[in-house]
């Protein structure tokens, strides 16, 4: 089978194209054939840790993805596709299955196929969703859903402030927020002003023109999905009795987390999301409903990943970004 290589620590032109056994599954798993995977943050940050904080990058390195080299060849956290072929135990999926999923830290959906333990974040897709679609629900919608709704209880009415709104995360996270009720503000740049305000958005604050932090609009809840500001720095427009959500963390981001578990009304929280059979099948039903949007700003063809990479390492992508993985039939 094809599969997208990485090979060392550098820009994406390291990824290469090529050749490698395909996968047979455990007596456990299922052998999926994908038709599409995502480029996402969290494949750069294992690529060449372009997005991982400072405090993060050794102990990444030694315990997740290798000290001087890859321990993981192929990258990838999405996909969907079709089972090809199940192990003797599996019960929950069979031959032709439509599912989409994510193998979470293990990676290695840049390929033409993979094999998950039937256990994983795996779900069946309905026909109405799209592969590209079903693609990019994993990661970036169960990272919504984690700050959005697992974190906090959003009561109708609050005022929320979502700090890169128009990305992959950002713009499940809008969406979800205005499903409970929230007054949703989203910023953005102005090239994505009206994309926001087309999820629900109630205001857009266009950080070009405007320093949100300075705001005189008080918030209940905000949620930096980009980790382009600090608890500190918007601890002015926080009520007194209100959440700040980090998706990327720094040092004083962890001890504010403890000291603000202890005293204060002003809570600062954070986490690692993890996709499950429960929270995808709660965004599936949300899609399939069509009350929940899958952005997609750009699909790659497989040999073009490279392409992929250096556009979602621009950081301007909007949504997310998709790669369609060929097959010879």
């Amino acid at each position: 089978m094809k599969a997208i290589i990485h090979s060392k620590y550098g820009p994406p032109d390291e990824l290469s194209i090529q050749e490698v056994d395909k996968p047979v599954p455990k007596k456990n798993e299922v052998l999926i054939k994908i038709h599409a995977t995502t480029v996402t943050s969290t494949d750069c940050n294992a690529r060449n840790f372009t997005f991982v904080p400072k405090l993060f990058k050794l102990p990444a390195q030694l315990f997740m993805f290798g000290l001087f080299k890859p321990r993981i060849p192929i990258l990838g956290v999405d996909l969907a596709g079709e089972i090809e072929a199940i192990g003797e135990s599996v019960t929950q999926f069979k031959v032709g299955d439509q599912v989409f999923g994510s193998p979470e830290m293990a990676l290695g959906a840049h390929a033409q196929y993979t094999c998950l333990p039937e256990t994983a974040a795996l779900v069946k897709k309905p026909p109405t969703i799209s592969w590209e679609e079903a693609a990019a629900i994993p990661l970036a919608g169960v990272t919504a859903y984690h700050f959005v709704i697992a974190l906090v209880t959003i009561q109708a009415g609050q005022k929320i402030l979502i700090n890169g709104a128009s990305g992959g995360i950002g713009t499940f996270a809008v969406q979800l927020a205005k499903s409970r009720g929230a007054h949703v503000t989203g910023v953005c740049s102005s090239a994505n002003v009206d994309l926001v305000k087309s999820l629900g958005a109630d205001a857009v604050i266009d950080y070009t023109q405007e320093d949100f932090t300075k705001s005189k609009e008080p918030y209940d809840i905000v949620l930096d999905v980009v980790g382009k500001t600090t608890f500190s720095r918007c601890n002015k427009i926080l009520k007194k009795k209100s959440t700040y959500l980090a998706c990327l963390m720094e040092l004083p981001d962890l001890l504010q987390i403890a000291r603000s578990s202890l005293f204060g009304g002003k809570k600062v929280k954070g986490g690692v999301a993890i996709s499950n059979k429960e929270n995808l099948t709660y965004l599936r039903d949300l899609v399939e409903n069509k009350t929940l949007k899958v952005v997609i700003d750009k699909i790659y063809p497989f040999e073009h990943i490279v392409d992929a990479y250096e556009y979602v390492e621009s950081g301007h992508k909007k949504g997310n970004v998709v790669v369609k993985v060929p097959h010879s039939n």
